[in-house]
């Protein structure tokens, strides 16, 4: 039998941290994240580092005894900065570059420490009534209907798995809840139709839920990479005729490539016709609808079942939070709801137990952190912002337009614009491809700034996006001036010019 102790020497070893100490270290820490944020220009974008070399400045092991503070803190510095990839850089344009904030920092610091989860509503009423507010606030700021209810997930993958798992239970017929997918002969194909340029987590999405590679049909794009709204019909139309059943169809507004925005009307029209379910993947191009003239863009998408949109990526919230909004959450329950005993409380009947609409059962206090940064930049903060960065990217894209050996390959819809090199005389495509792979290589690996690609076609694309909450149009000007310096280093090594 363990005894027990009073004695304070005992308690100091079996307890926590001394207030004291964490008090020290927390202003420390705080003090090192404003440092950091404020001076985070100076470190090259990019670490200069080879796989395995940051485990190797750690013991194979971990420590017997308790290590200081002081230590932790000080190999924060010496083992983990040399590996960071710093996407809170000024000129970091790569991917969709999520920008954390000082309101959103201070938000995940009080989350930390509260610990709490809301699994249930009794669990913690605050996180249950908050997320639901906080989640309002932003469909209003969207310019959504208002019978679009809204959960919390982690990223954009989760969302989309949900929306797709609740497209399947709405084919209420087919009882897969209670009957599954496997050892039916009752059961036909069923099959979801995205474009060329629907985000990979829809596929893996609809691997998960059990339809299967053969369950997905990629509809062709258009000219500017959107989805073709006759080619989708005629696929419905083959597919039903194959005895193939359609039950969902996935638009995007801002694809991941190029920020291509589908027409959500004309899907919409098809849908409803149908009798399909529509999820629209807005999880970074939806921000943008917080600016009032940009809503035009997104058409429709308020007659979506289904819509994914991400804080974490462009309103400057830390990693991570995705929102899903529903116009059918109790299909989205059916779904998922299972109850064990041990979970049911008096309140049941009179709140939303969030643990209901999900695989999670743990539901760590996400929304405090769009909360805080909700309410410091307000809505005309945030659409100032955004704003913002659609203006600088329509400079970008002009900069580039005017250059003589740079090419745009795709409309700059909202704030990333897709394009290459193209000097006078070389057009040969693999050649092209293999100057801008280069050319991407060699900035990036300079630290000077951070770039990603993907392929337009077959075409070798850059991708410049600009979304962050610290980028300032100097550093933009910078950027371009590193592209054009670069691209003329390497056109000289090759003997081109």
């Amino acid at each position: 039998m363990i005894q027990r102790s009073n004695q304070p020497d005992h308690q100091a070893k079996i307890g926590d941290m001394p207030a004291e100490e964490l008090r020290a270290h927390g202003h420390r820490a705080i003090d090192w994240v404003v440092d950091y944020l404020q001076n985070v220009d100076r470190y090259p974008v990019l670490p200069d580092i080879q796989p395995g070399d940051v485990r190797r400045k750690l013991p194979p092991a971990p420590p017997e005894e308790g290590e200081a503070m002081d230590r932790i803190l000080a190999d924060v510095d010496l083992v983990i900065m040399p590996g960071i990839t710093h996407w809170s850089h000024p000129r970091f344009f790569a991917y969709f570059n999520s920008s954390t904030s000082g309101p959103g920092i201070l938000a995940e610091l009080l989350a930390s420490a509260l610990n709490v989860n809301g699994m249930v509503w009794e669990s913690c009423p605050s996180v249950s009534e908050l997320e639901q507010l906080t989640l309002d606030w932003l469909r209003q700021m969207l310019g959504l209907p208002p019978d679009c209810w809204g959960i919390i997930y982690d990223t954009a993958s989760t969302s989309t798995l949900h929306a797709i798992a609740a497209a399947r239970e709405a084919l209420s017929d087919l009882n897969i809840r209670e009957q599954g997918m496997t050892g039916r002969h009752d059961l036909p194909r069923l099959r979801a139709y995205m474009s060329d340029l629907a985000h990979s987590s829809v596929d893996k999405a609809v691997i998960t839920l059990g339809f299967g590679m053969a369950g997905i049909r990629k509809i062709p794009v258009d000219a500017e990479f959107r989805m073709q709204p006759r080619a989708l019909a005629d696929a419905i139309a083959e597919d039903r005729k194959n005895g193939i059943r359609p039950f969902c169809v996935v638009a995007t507004a801002g694809t991941t490539s190029c920020t291509s925005i589908d027409p959500v009307s004309a899907i919409a029209d098809i849908c409803e016709h149908e009798g399909l379910w529509l999820h629209v993947d807005a999880a970074h191009g939806g921000a943008a609808a917080i600016v009032p003239e940009m809503r035009g863009l997104f058409d429709g998408w308020d007659r979506a079942d289904s819509i994914v949109v991400n804080p974490h990526k462009w309103m400057f919230v830390p990693v991570d939070l995705s929102v899903l909004y529903t116009r059918k959450p109790e299909v989205l329950r059916h779904a998922f709801s299972l109850v064990p005993e041990y979970l049911r409380t008096e309140h049941d009947e009179q709140v939303q137990n969030l643990m209901d609409y999900g695989v999670p059962l743990g539901r760590r206090f996400r929304a405090l952190k769009l909360w805080f940064v909700l309410r410091y930049f307000g809505s005309k903060g945030m659409a100032d912002r955004i704003r913002e960065h659609l203006r600088v990217a329509g400079t970008v894209a002009g900069w580039v337009d005017a250059h003589p050996d740079f090419e745009r390959l795709a409309p700059v819809p909202l704030s990333t614009v897709c394009f290459r090199a193209h000097p006078r005389g070389m057009d040969d495509e693999t050649k092209l491809n293999s100057l801008n792979d280069e050319l991407v290589s060699s900035i990036n690996r300079s630290g000077s700034m951070f770039l990603s690609h993907t392929k337009l076609g077959d075409r070798y694309t850059i991708r410049f996006v600009v979304s962050h909450l610290r980028v300032r149009e100097s550093d933009v000007q910078q950027a371009w001036k590193i592209l054009q310096d670069q691209l003329q280093a390497l056109l000289t090594k090759r003997g081109f010019k």
